[in-house]
């Protein structure tokens, strides 16, 4: 098992993984978070062209992909109801998701990236109670609300270490 950058090519991948994270989502509840085709075939090549996508390969097949970059957010430039665990610089996980075909990847990835940057920030849908659990599994602390680019709300959690 390995975690590696994203390559162009693997788009297909990705593009399934993403069909099959909504249909998950929304049958656990979360009908609302990554809608209207979200991610698009078009945000992740630039993802990648701009090298924060990665993917989770085990046995030669993807398994997960996710975002991640060290490096302010301006999603999180202001946090709501709430304050951030610290000021200090961070790594930032969007659009984790895995091809339901292996059981653990959102914490694999969650601790591949902590493993890169021991000041983590991430956010989730308020109705996507299983990535709450497992980032409060993981030691992840909620922090408050943010607001991401289309006006919704999602809840802010923070994990850092010394």
């Amino acid at each position: 098992m390995e975690i590696r950058k994203t390559k162009p090519e693997d788009i297909d991948a990705l593009m399934g993984i993403y069909v099959y994270a909504r249909s998950f989502m929304k049958n656990t509840g979360n009908g609302n978070q990554w809608v209207d085709g979200y991610p698009s075939k078009e945000l992740l090549m630039s993802d990648i062209a701009d090298g924060n996508s990665y993917v989770l390969v085990d046995s030669d097949e993807i398994t997960g992909t996710f975002f991640f970059r060290i490096g302010n957010d301006p999603t999180y430039a202001e946090i709501y109801n709430g304050q951030w665990l610290s000021d200090k610089p961070y790594g930032v996980i969007h659009r984790l998701a895995g091809s339901g075909k292996m059981r653990g990847v959102a914490a694999i990835c969650l601790k591949w990236c902590y493993e890169q940057c021991k000041n983590i920030r991430v956010d989730t849908h308020h109705d996507n109670k299983v990535m709450q659990s497992i980032l409060k599994k993981l030691g992840y602390t909620e922090c408050g609300i943010i607001y991401i680019a289309n006006g919704t709300q999602r809840i802010a959690f923070q994990k850092e270490g010394s």
